[in-house]
């Protein structure tokens, strides 16, 4: 079980994005690395194709999971750690004793 999932709102902690919050829109659990929605934005050169024309694009680029943690509902970032409720593990945020996924 992951303590950063698709669809969390997540605050990036250092480097040039720090301070800026997203929604995670994808996960890379073999490389540690998590891609934030509107987060870590990069150019690149896109070749043609049937679908999409050739020019320089705008997209985001993916950082490390320890450079980001999960929004708790005050918006300051906080830590992630488990919990048994109701027989199910469950995601708990450390700041506020919060479960984070029902």
């Amino acid at each position: 079980m992951q303590k950063i999932r698709k669809g969390d709102k997540v605050v990036v902690l250092t480097g040039k994005d720090k301070g800026r919050t997203g929604e995670v829109i994808q996960v890379l659990p073999k490389e540690d690395r998590a891609v934030v929605r509107g987060v870590n934005m990069v150019k690149r050169h896109q070749r043609q194709t049937q679908a999409q024309e050739a020019g320089i694009i705008n997209k985001e680029a993916s950082l490390h999971i320890s450079n980001i943690a999960i929004v708790d509902r005050d918006g300051k970032p906080t830590r992630v750690g488990f919990s048994v409720v109701d027989g199910k593990k469950v995601r708990v945020a450390k700041r506020s004793g919060e479960v984070i996924d029902g």
